[in-house]
């Protein structure tokens, strides 16, 4: 599945799959733009992720990441989505016309072993909600959603990057 020359490349995937590390590498590869929508966020609304979640709850920030990702308007780039990304389809549709949509899968114990700044990444959980059955409400949704699956567990980003432009053909 070519992304073509002028095709986006869309990353999505649990917080701390390597979206944003990989991404900005994969862009450099490939001689792509690369976009963080995370950052998009952050610019918008002056503020950190975590301080919009603290200050305005998880969904203002997940009306405000819709709004960022239907936004997005790009060729030839990587797009490092947040990890809350896939729940808002008419996003991912909008994507895949102009790109291929890759989900950065981890196990659990990567997300539990990478993720030690839950507090302050800017991640939404619900009120007693736990990483783990964050995951596993997500993971559903990545797999459903993307077009491309690429183990992003084990071995150095170059490896993971390997991955995904062999994947992409």
């Amino acid at each position: 599945m070519a992304c073509g020359k002028s095709g986006n490349i869309i990353l999505i995937g649990m917080p701390s799959s390597g979206k944003s590390t990989v991404g900005v590498i994969l862009a450099k590869t490939l001689g792509k733009a690369f976009i963080d929508t995370d950052l998009l966020i952050q610019q918008r609304e002056g503020k950190t992720l975590q301080e919009i979640i603290d200050e305005n709850g998880n969904d203002y920030f997940h009306m405000v990441e819709e709004a960022v990702l239907l936004g997005v308007e790009a060729e030839n780039t990587v797009i490092a989505t947040g990890g809350s990304a896939v729940y808002f389809p008419d996003a991912l549709e909008k994507f895949k016309k102009t790109g291929v949509v890759v989900y950065l899968d981890v196990s659990l114990e990567s997300v539990l072993d990478r993720l030690r700044n839950i507090k302050t990444r800017g991640v939404t959980l619900e009120k007693g909600q736990t990483l783990e059955d964050l995951y596993n409400a997500r993971t559903p949704l990545y797999e459903s959603r993307c077009d491309v699956r690429v183990k992003a567990d084990g071995g150095t980003v170059e490896d993971v990057i390997e991955r995904i432009i062999k994947a992409l053909g």
